[in-house]
């Protein structure tokens, strides 16, 4: 089930002879799951033929991990003064740990 966008998305996709650039904002929606073989994100605009876009993305979950750890590791640049993203940040990542020790548990 998508929801809409809270913030901002924007994506690049660069080949040897092309760039694609796509941005996804507000009106747009996504959607995010966890699958058996890792994670799947996917961002869509709706509208005319003109506006529709949508990006699939699949990582397996070794690499979201990595993803994940990279994150971790870059958190303490986000400045002290940054509280919303941080708490957002940390609320979305909570969520998730809370999720999986949940999931263990069973």
């Amino acid at each position: 089930m998508s929801k809409p966008i809270p913030d901002k998305a924007e994506i690049s996709l660069e080949y040897p002879d092309k760039l694609y650039v796509g941005t996804f904002q507000r009106s747009a929606r996504f959607d995010a799951r966890l699958e058996p073989a890792g994670i799947s994100l996917t961002l869509e605009r709706t509208g005319d033929a003109g506006e529709r876009k949508s990006v699939h993305i699949h990582l397996h979950d070794a690499l979201f991990a990595a993803i994940l750890q990279e994150l971790a590791v870059s958190a303490r640049h986000i400045g002290p003064n940054d509280l919303p993203h941080r708490t957002d940040l940390a609320a979305g990542a909570e969520a998730l740990r809370a999720a999986l020790v949940a999931s263990t548990s069973r």
